[in-house]
C-alpha cells in the first residue's frame, strides 16, 4: 500500500519553527548545508526526527523527502522513533570495554528491563551502546545526552539512571549541566546554550588529553627515564648527556 502523506505540524508550531529554520538557513551560503541543523530542529520538537519533521525539512530547503530521509537515516545522532528524556550511552569501544564498560551495559540492560536501543515504560531512559567518545582517559565512560559520566562502574551507573528517573538532580562529572534530550537537541542546531555554567563548562577534556597541548606549549614537566639498575626515576633533558669518559650509569 502506497504510505499516506506525513502530516504537517500545527500552524503555531509551524509558524515557530519555520522562524528558527529561517535563522539557520542564513547561516549558510548553500541552504543545501543547513540540512543537519535543521534535522536537530525538529528533532528538539518531538524528541526524534519524525516523517513531518523530514517534509518540514525538504519544504525549507527545497529538497525532496527521499534527500532528507537519506541524511536522517545515515547518521546515528537522528532518532527515527520515540525515545526516552534521556540518552544513556555505555562506550563499550575496546579500552572502556576491557575496564568495564561490557560489564556496566550488561547491567544496565537487566536493571532496566530493556535492551540496546530500547526505552523504558515511564519514557525517562533509552539506553544503548555507543561507540568511542574520545574519553579514553576516563575509562570506562557513560554518556547521558552527551554529557560525560567518568570512571563507571555497574553500580554507579544504576545509581546514576535511577536517579534520571526520580527526578533527581544529576551533575556531570565534567561538561556542561544536564539538560532533557530535546533540550539538547535544540543547542546541536546551533542555538545558544543559555543552561546556568555551560559556558563556564566547555573545554571540559581531561588531563591525560591535553597532554600534548601542554608539551606544545612548554609547559609539561621534564621527562622521567626509569634507569634499570637505579632505585628509581631521574629527571632528564633532551641535553642530559654523559660527559667524554664519564662512566654512566649502565656501567660503560
Amino acid at each position: 500500500m502506497p504510505q499516506l502523506p506525513a502530516p504537517d505540524y500545527p500552524d503555531d508550531v509551524r509558524a515557530r519553527l519555520e522562524t528558527d529554520a529561517r535563522e539557520i538557513i542564513a547561516r549558510y551560503p548553500d541552504s543545501r548545508s543547513a540540512l543537519l541543523p535543521l534535522l536537530h530542529l525538529v528533532q528538539s520538537e518531538e524528541g526524534y526526527v519524525t516523517r513531518t519533521g523530514m517534509r518540514f525539512c525538504a519544504d525549507m530547503l527545497g529538497l525532496t523527502t527521499a534527500e532528507v530521509t537519506a541524511v536522517a537515516t545515515f547518521y546515528t545522532m537522528y532518532r527515527r522513533k520515540p525515545s526516552g528524556d534521556y540518552q544513556v550511552g555505555v562506550c563499550t569501544n575496546t579500552l572502556c570495554a576491557v575496564m568495564g564498560g561490557d560489564a556496566i551495559f550488561e547491567a544496565l540492560q537487566e536493571h532496566l528491563g530493556v535492551g540496546n536501543g530500547g526505552t523504558t515504560e515511564d519514557g525517562k531512559i533509552t539506553l544503548e551502546h555507543i561507540e568511542c567518545n574520545a574519553a579514553c582517559d576516563f575509562a570506562p565512560v557513560v554518556m547521558v545526552n552527551w554529557e560525560f559520566f567518568d570512571n563507571q562502574t555497574p553500580g554507579s551507573a544504576k545509581r546514576l539512571v535511577d536517579d534520571l528517573r526520580a527526578g533527581a538532580q544529576v551533575e556531570p562529572t565534567r561538561g556542561a549541566p544536564l539538560c532533557t534530550y530535546k533540550e539538547t537537541a535544540r543547542i546541536l542546531a546551533g542555538f545558544p546554550d543559555e543552561r546556568p555554567g555551560a559556558v563556564e563548562a566547555s573545554g571540559s577534556a581531561g588531563p591525560a588529553s591535553l597532554i600534548g597541548l601542554r608539551l606544545a606549549k612548554g609547559e609539561a614537566a621534564p621527562a622521567r627515564v626509569v634507569h634499570p639498575r637505579t632505585s628509581g626515576p631521574q629527571d632528564v633533558t633532551p641535553n642530559d648527556e654523559p660527559e667524554t669518559g664519564q662512566a654512566t650509569e649502565e656501567g660503560e
